[in-house]
């Protein structure tokens, strides 16, 4: 039985309080749902939560944790999300199966071996009640020198990166996980990390539309649930701001030129590319307004966590943030989990020996080897 998503249509103060919440994705600390957490679900709402290594004990604690934190609010789902992309990010070790760079499935060039890795990391990532991967990275690594994509990245040649993460996106999705692809507009080419700095992407618009736009087109046309922006600063596109606070490039380019109607959602907001210039409750409400549907907060800080909240729902009374954008991102966000989330978080994780014949099962590490002889 499918969870009954109630439409709420009162977006009253008390309403918009109680439902603002759903912009957010939260990271937290340890094993289980802080009791911080369910306070700022109860009176915010909630839209997702991210798990990272820190939050990962076992298998069986880690479907139990998203069967709870999925039910958090009773009227939406929550998106239970993680980034498992393969080599150095993926947050969920064995006795799950351990993937090699997706670097690996660019130099194989096999469709039938990317196929076979995506549909085994919904298997694995649905088994736990995860609903949400972010991946794959669709940038295209053009400068040997960037330090944060690499062998993230499925190749060097744009036309690649497309033809093997629309892929991606579509096995991940038959197999129930929403795909959200990343970085928008590109992160491919930069020199610096904006876990730490931000970077810079001097190319003209031309030069983006054939390069950097071309595998986002492409998951766009193959459904791609959600797409996650870069904290880069792209001058020709916009001198001032980021692209995740930019309107230029979230509205002005992702949704309308390249006609993406899903979930939008930032990057870290405390990444420093973010924090070196704006509190992260300043930058979330830019966020927002820029066009995007969620914004990611992957600390444990619940302070910030309620601050950004506070405003949020302040930007809205004092008619910084337009009410209709949160309205959209509200509906963005529903439609989305009605199609991955209502039917998963209705059913009890599955446990022990059934479990266990998921994780790490042969055909998996088959596939994983596969991949390594690629490396």
């Amino acid at each position: 039985m499918a969870w009954q998503i109630r439409i709420v249509d009162d977006m009253s103060p008390a309403a918009l309080r109680h439902q603002i919440g759903q912009l957010l994705i939260a990271g937290f600390d340890g094993t289980a749902v802080p009791v911080e957490l369910k306070a700022i679900a109860r009176e915010f709402g909630l839209g997702g939560v991210i798990l990272f290594t820190r939050n990962v004990e076992a298998p069986e604690q880690v479907a139990e944790l998203s069967f709870e934190a999925s039910r958090l609010v009773p009227d939406l789902p929550v998106w239970v999300s993680v980034d498992q992309e393969g080599g150095r990010v993926a947050r969920l070790k064995a006795p799950f199966t351990e993937w090699p760079a997706m670097a690996t499935l660019g130099r194989s060039g096999d469709e039938r071996l990317v196929e076979r890795f995506a549909r085994a990391i919904a298997k694995e990532l649905r088994a736990v009640g995860i609903t949400l991967d972010y991946a794959p990275v669709l940038d295209v690594h053009t400068n040997p020198r960037n330090p944060v994509i690499g062998d993230r990245a499925l190749g060097e040649k744009a036309s690649e990166v497309a033809r093997l993460g629309r892929l991606i996106v579509q096995t991940l999705q038959k197999e129930g996980v929403a795909a959200c692809g990343k970085h928008f507009p590109g992160h491919g080419d930069t020199v610096s990390d904006s876990h730490l700095e931000l970077p810079l992407v001097e190319h003209p618009p031309e030069r983006l539309r054939e390069v950097e736009f071309v595998p986002f087109r492409a998951a766009i046309d193959a459904g791609v649930a959600a797409i996650m922006t870069a904290h880069v600063l792209v001058p020709a596109l916009d001198e001032g701001r980021p692209a995740t606070l930019s309107k230029r490039v979230v509205t002005g380019i992702l949704r309308e030129e390249l006609g993406f109607s899903g979930v939008i959602v930032s990057d870290d907001l405390e990444m420093k590319a973010i924090t070196g210039d704006y509190t992260v409750p300043r930058a979330a409400v830019l966020a927002i307004q820029a066009g995007c549907d969620g914004v990611l907060i992957c600390s444990g800080r619940h302070d910030t966590h309620a601050a950004t909240l506070e405003s949020l729902v302040r930007a809205v009374e004092i008619e910084e943030l337009p009410f209709f954008r949160v309205e959209d991102a509200l509906k963005r966000q529903r439609r989305a989990k009605e199609r991955f989330v209502a039917a998963l978080v209705a059913a009890r994780p599955i446990e022990g020996r059934r479990l266990r014949q998921v994780l790490g099962c042969d055909e998996h590490r088959a596939v994983a080897d596969e991949m390594a002889r690629f490396l």
